[in-house]
């Protein structure tokens, strides 16, 4: 199958002003944070991108993303109804056709000079179904993403066939149903918050949505997906910042940094700054 389009989630009320922040990219140029994620979508040879946007921040975002090589559509979610919602927003944009989704909180730094996206749609066009981005996380992180079980597939290396999705798990619900053969003991498959979905998961999410017994996540609805058709997660190399966190901007910043043209500056910078505190701790402790 053929990815054409991308779907980035930037709606949730306490989340609005995250893709604004400013960053410096590996090439030394001054871009948002949606710039950064818009990019990802570009290099794997993406043009037209859909933001879901909280109704009134269109053209702040319009102008954050003047320069960037993409035909942008916003699809306003008039409510705060959730992230799975949010992605629900999009179906009137993505139609019948496969999508990249990423999140617009997120800063992907990959070793692949193509970006962790386009590693991505290669594997879901050649596989022909819905992909998700997973890293091998630590128990310790599980409040924090959603995670999958499964199987690995025969003959593909760092693929598996999703069979449990759980959003935010407790450790004592991953131990129990997120098995993962060939992984240490209290690590998981975790969301990198990038997917490619075929318009199932649309159908899915309406269903999901509408039932008010369930709990409405983008989870639940891939949990659903991994059900009724071939759904496989796939291990990324590279790097994911949630710059919502405490200190996710400035992690993210120092990840870009390390890995662009100035890496051998913000290096020496890094050690003077440590240097300089070693010095004060041990004045102040022969004081």
């Amino acid at each position: 199958m053929q990815i054409k389009k991308a779907v980035i989630t930037a709606a949730a009320p306490g989340q609005r002003t995250l893709p604004m922040q400013m960053l410096i990219d590996q090439k030394g140029a001054e871009r948002s944070v949606l710039s950064l994620v818009v990019g990802e979508a570009v290099r794997a040879g993406i043009g037209d991108v859909c933001i879901v946007v909280c109704p009134g921040d269109e053209e702040a975002y319009a102008k954050l993303l003047a320069n960037d090589p993409v035909r942008l559509t916003f699809m306003p979610q008039t409510e705060p109804g959730g992230y799975a919602q949010a992605v629900l927003c999009a179906r009137d944009f993505v139609r019948d056709e496969p999508f990249l989704h990423c999140v617009g909180d997120h800063i992907y730094v990959a070793p692949e000079s193509g970006g962790s996206a386009k590693r991505l749609v290669d594997a879901a066009s050649a596989a022909d179904c819905s992909i998700s981005s997973v890293q091998i996380t630590r128990e310790s992180f599980l409040p924090y993403y959603g995670a999958v079980g499964g199987y690995p597939v025969a003959g593909k290396a760092g693929f598996y066939r999703v069979e449990t999705v759980l959003e935010k798990p407790t450790p004592t619900e991953a131990e129990q149903r997120l098995i993962v053969p060939g992984l240490r003991s209290g690590q998981y498959l975790c969301f990198y918050g990038m997917h490619v979905l075929t318009p199932t998961i649309f159908e899915i999410l309406s269903a999901v949505l509408a039932d008010s017994q369930a709990r409405p996540s983008l989870s639940s609805a891939l949990a659903v997906l991994a059900r009724r058709e071939q759904y496989l997660a796939m291990i990324q190399t590279g790097q994911r910042f949630d710059v919502g966190v405490k200190y996710g901007l400035f992690t993210a910043q120092l990840a870009l940094a390390l890995q662009g043209k100035d890496r051998d500056k913000v290096l020496t910078e890094l050690i003077q700054v440590l240097a300089a505190r070693e010095m004060f701790s041990q004045r102040g402790t022969y004081e």
